[in-house]
């Protein structure tokens, strides 16, 4: 039975695995405010990349991409980096970070899993005649 719920498990995962997609960043502060910059990309490949720009404490939950690009491998990393530089100017203070990863997202997910294969059982079938 536990190996049914695994098999389960990893179906139920693999539209995410698919669509997963790498993340390296920088977060920023000035006084109490907070930014970050992301570059999102597919695991393995510089490009196709974009820059995702972030104001968690005046805008949570949203962003902007600022930059893009579809063939240029360092082009979404110099622009971060440029950009990092024009905040660091202004007296922001900037850090890279470590932004959530999809696997950590898929750990979650595998942790709240409840265990239902009893209740998706077929009941035993007694035919009386």
């Amino acid at each position: 039975m536990p190996n049914r719920i695994v098999v389960f498990a990893a179906f139920m995962l693999l539209p995410f695995a698919a669509s997963a997609q790498a993340v390296t960043g920088y977060s920023c502060s000035y006084s109490e405010l907070v930014r970050r910059v992301e570059i999102l990309t597919e695991p393995g490949v510089p490009v196709p990349c974009e820059v995702h720009y972030y104001k968690d404490t005046e805008a949570p939950g949203e962003h902007q991409v600022l930059w893009s690009a579809q063939n240029d491998a360092g082009y979404c990393q110099t622009k971060t980096e440029e950009f990092v530089a024009k905040l660091e100017g202004w007296g922001w203070s900037c850090s890279a970070s470590d932004a959530a990863r999809p696997e950590e997202a898929e750990e979650v997910m595998i942790d709240e899993m409840v265990d239902d294969t009893e209740a998706l059982a077929p009941a035993d079938e007694t035919t009386e005649e």
